[in-house]
């Protein structure tokens, strides 16, 4: 009788020093993606997306985010027009072209200016996006009073301005997803 209670005791705590050591190891992994959040949230001091939605339509890349079957590229580095440009290209991608004006409906609360694949063509006398095309008056109305300094800057709380396209900005490549 006394072999048997040993037994059960042993048993007993074998068994809790395997759920003791189950805790801490869960614990451990909260730690740890506790710290990499925080990690990765003081790192940019202004948190440029909100929520991420993903269709299943999408299939992006890491870093880039899936809204509505297209993938954006969201830069935190600042780069001339022409360098954003070369950099999206290098990516299989080009500069945003919007198609609507609620397209980044997802980072609605961004103040910052990101280059966008529109520029002014003195040869044409006309903005144009990267692929030629004239953009749409109706999308973005406010733009024909801007005076043209050859490139386009855009907040997606939907301002819209010119620079010079020597100037440094956060850019957004846009691809479809294949």
């Amino acid at each position: 009788m006394a072999v048997s209670r040993i037994t059960r005791w042993r048993l007993m705590s074998v068994i809790f020093g395997i759920k003791c050591l189950v805790l801490m190891v869960t614990l451990g992994v909260l730690v740890i993606n506790s710290f990499t959040i925080q990690n990765i949230q003081s790192t940019s001091p202004t948190p440029i997306v909100e929520i991420q939605e993903v269709s299943e339509c999408c299939a992006c890349l890491e870093k880039w985010i899936g809204h509505q079957c297209n993938c954006y590229f969201i830069s935190k580095e600042e780069k001339s027009w022409e360098g954003s440009r070369d950099f999206c290209a290098s990516q299989n991608s080009s500069l945003l072209k919007l198609q609507t004006r609620n397209e980044l409906s997802f980072m609605n609360f961004s103040q910052t200016f990101f280059w966008i694949g529109m520029h002014y063509s003195e040869k044409r006398n006309a903005w144009l996006w990267e692929d030629g095309i004239v953009p749409s008056k109706d999308l973005l109305p406010e733009f024909a009073i801007i005076r043209p300094e050859h490139c386009t800057v855009y907040s997606p709380s939907k301002t819209v301005s010119a620079e010079s396209c020597e100037n440094k900005n956060r850019y957004i490549c846009k691809q479809r997803p294949t």
